[in-house]
This record gives structure tokens, C-alpha cells and sequence, in this order.
């Protein structure tokens, strides 16, 4: 029996794929995407920029590939890549074939603006004969004219039923390695479709809020949208889209993922929003710590809050913890007990150290627990 029922998520069932040597669906981690905005034939800012996306903890990657020159670069960034890297088709199928060909692991498509069923059938023919994945792209802002016609406007039933329709073009060649996504800008309209996507289909879920806005703007319609599915246990791997660095898309999706507690990585901060009491710059001490521990990636919590209400509660509860106190000197915790004192001057340095050295601690009992288990 669970000791917190409460925080208790069940994941919906599905197929499990293979994107690349990440799995994708039946009980594997949420996985966390993002997408370059360099010119994809631009290879070294290209591959700049995924290393940049790897290094904020990216599993998969994608990269457009409108023309021959797009795709022509493919195939050095994908050898350059430490992490999966995903097609992005649209229209022209030919793309789709080259890109299979330089090793992407996944084509995004939409099978239905592909072209007839016979370029369908070469598509699927290409994935087949490199292992490629598919991903089924529905959005809202494209839907076909067909659906907008008989629906009148995007609704869940009529991405719903573009999804199935797309399925099923897929499905009768026999390809049957696809992941979906039903986005829409609309929270209401994603989730919506979504929730009625997953009853209908044995399929991974891609998540995803379109078009959500800037990072302040976008991560909060991504946090609810994407939070509110992920809570009731659908999605299977997630894309933050924000008018922002892809990087930083891929850190809000950790927060999310950490939110919930379906996934952990790096430092999960516990701070105040401060106030007249606190004994140091809580913000401030904050930003500086969550910029100088970016390069951790063992979950680990650290508290840091202004006075001594919350402060020694919250400390309880984490790694470490620091809580202010009067004439710059403040408490720090370790392990949910008070430990020692520093001075305003020294705090942030004398944190990032202890967090460092948490850190090494951790993994070197995982590393221990792992090798004794073998």
C-alpha cells in the first residue's frame, strides 16, 4: 500500500515504440523533446544547438527538414548527436525518404498531407527499411478542410478523428511503430482531445501545447495543459513549445516532470517568494543558485527561505536547506537537521559546494547499490 496514495499516478497502458534506443510508451519515463530553430542546413549551429538541448537533460530531439538542403545536413548532425533526432516533414515526401535514409529515428508527418497512397506507401517502406519511427502530428491551426467542414471549427472530435483517420492510413501498410499528438494552442481543446485520443488508441501520446506564447506565457498554458494529462496519467513523451531557446524548453519540462514527481533531475529548489522578514535576497540568492547548479543532474531537493516561519519546516524536508537569520548568518541544514552556520558573504559558493558534493554522495551510492545488485 502506498504510503501517500494521494500522490499516487497511474499511467495509462500502451504500446511501447522505439525512438532511436529511447523507449517510448508502455511503462518507460516520460521522455522530453524539443526542436532546433537553426537553420537545419547549417550543421555547426545546429549541432550547437543540440548539444546545448543534451546538456539540459533533452532525450529526443527534432529538426525540420523543409528541403534537400535540410536533409542533406541530416545526416551529420544525427552522427553528431548524443540523443535520437526526429524528421520534420511536411508535404513533401521525398523528405521523408531522405531523411530516413541519413538516420533520422523518427519522421513527424501527417500521412494524410503526404500525398496519395502510394507515397504513404514509400514513406512507410523508408521507415521500415531504417527502423524510423512515426510521428502522427494533428494540430489544430491545420486541420483538413473536409473536418473543419463538418465540425464547423476544431474541436476534440475533429482532431480525434484526423488522428484516426492518419492512423489508419498507416495501419493499412502494415506500420504499426507511430506515436500521436493532438496539439492545439486552446488548453481546453488539447486536453479535451487528448483525453479522448487515449481511449481510443493503443498508441504512445505525444504531448504537447501549441503555439503556447513566451517562457513566462507558454510555460504557464503548458504547466496546466500538459499537468493536467500528465496527473491523470496520459502522455508518453513531451514537447514544451515556447518562444524561447529550445533549452529552456526542455528544462520546463523537467519541471513539470518534477512537479509531479514522474521524473526527477538536477536540484528541485523549495524557496519562499520572500518578504520584510527574510535575513537575505531570496530571489536573488535563488536565480544565482539555479543558474550555478544547472550542471547537476542527480535529483536532489535544496530549501532555501528567507526567515525562520517555514524555514527549519521546509528544511525537514530536503537534502539541504538554508533558512536566513539575523546579522547575516544563517542556518544550514543538512539532511533534514541543523548543522552549521555561514555568513551572508560566503552562502551561495558554501551551497554550491555542499550540493556538489550531495551529489557525488548520491551517485556514489547508486553506483555501489547497482554493482552489488549485479
Amino acid at each position: 500500500m502506498s504510503i501517500r496514495p494521494w500522490r499516487d499516478i497511474t499511467r495509462r497502458e500502451c504500446r511501447q515504440i522505439m525512438v532511436g534506443n529511447v523507449p517510448v510508451g508502455g511503462g518507460a519515463p516520460v521522455t522530453v523533446q524539443t526542436m532546433t530553430n537553426t537553420p537545419t542546413s547549417d550543421v555547426a549551429a545546429t549541432i550547437a544547438q543540440i548539444r546545448r538541448c543534451e546538456e539540459a537533460g533533452a532525450d529526443i530531439i527534432r529538426v525540420s527538414c523543409p528541403d534537400t538542403d535540410s536533409t542533406a545536413a541530416l545526416g551529420q548532425i544525427v552522427r553528431a548527436a548524443q540523443v535520437p533526432i526526429v524528421a520534420d516533414i511536411h508535404f513533401h515526401y521525398k523528405r521523408a525518404l531522405e531523411a530516413a535514409d541519413a538516420g533520422a529515428a523518427c519522421l513527424r508527418i501527417n500521412p494524410g498531407n503526404i500525398g496519395s497512397s502510394d507515397r504513404v506507401a514509400e514513406v512507410v517502406r523508408a521507415a521500415k527499411a531504417n527502423g524510423c519511427a512515426i510521428r502522427i502530428g494533428v494540430n489544430a491551426g491545420s486541420l483538413e478542410r473536409d473536418l473543419l467542414e463538418k465540425y464547423g471549427e476544431p474541436c476534440p472530435e475533429a482532431l480525434v478523428e484526423s488522428a484516426l483517420d492518419h492512423i489508419k492510413l498507416l495501419q493499412d501498410h502494415d506500420f504499426h511503430e507511430y506515436k500521436v499528438a493532438v496539439k492545439a494552442s486552446d488548453v481546453f481543446l488539447a486536453v479535451a482531445a487528448y483525453q479522448q485520443l487515449a481511449e481510443a488508441v493503443d498508441c504512445p501520446l505525444h504531448l504537447g501545447i501549441t503555439e503556447a506564447g513566451g517562457l513566462i506565457g507558454g510555460t504557464v498554458k503548458s504547466s496546466i495543459g500538459l499537468g493536467s494529462l500528465l496527473w491523470f496519467g496520459i502522455g508518453d513523451t513531451i514537447r514544451v513549445s515556447l518562444s524561447a531557446e529550445p533549452e529552456e524548453e526542455v528544462r520546463v519540462g523537467f519541471e513539470i516532470l518534477k512537479a509531479l514527481g514522474i521524473r526527477n533531475r538536477g536540484v528541485r529548489v523549495v524557496s519562499c517568494p520572500s518578504c520584510a522578514r527574510q535575513g537575505f535576497d531570496v530571489i536573488r540568492t535563488v536565480q544565482a543558485l539555479e543558474e550555478r547548479l544547472q550542471h547537476i543532474r542527480t535529483p536532489m531537493s535544496l530549501s532555501v527561505l528567507g526567515c525562520v516561519v517555514n524555514g527549519p519546516g521546509e528544511a525537514r524536508e530536503t537534502d539541504i536547506g538554508i533558512t536566513g537569520g539575523g546579522n547575516g548568518k544563517h542556518m544550514v541544514y543538512l539532511s533534514g537537521v541543523t548543522d552549521h552556520h555561514v555568513q551572508d558573504a560566503d552562502m551561495i559558493e558554501h551551497i554550491v559546494k555542499l550540493v556538489e558534493a550531495k551529489a557525488a554522495e548520491i551517485d556514489a551510492a547508486d553506483a555501489a547499490a547497482k554493482l552489488a545488485a549485479e
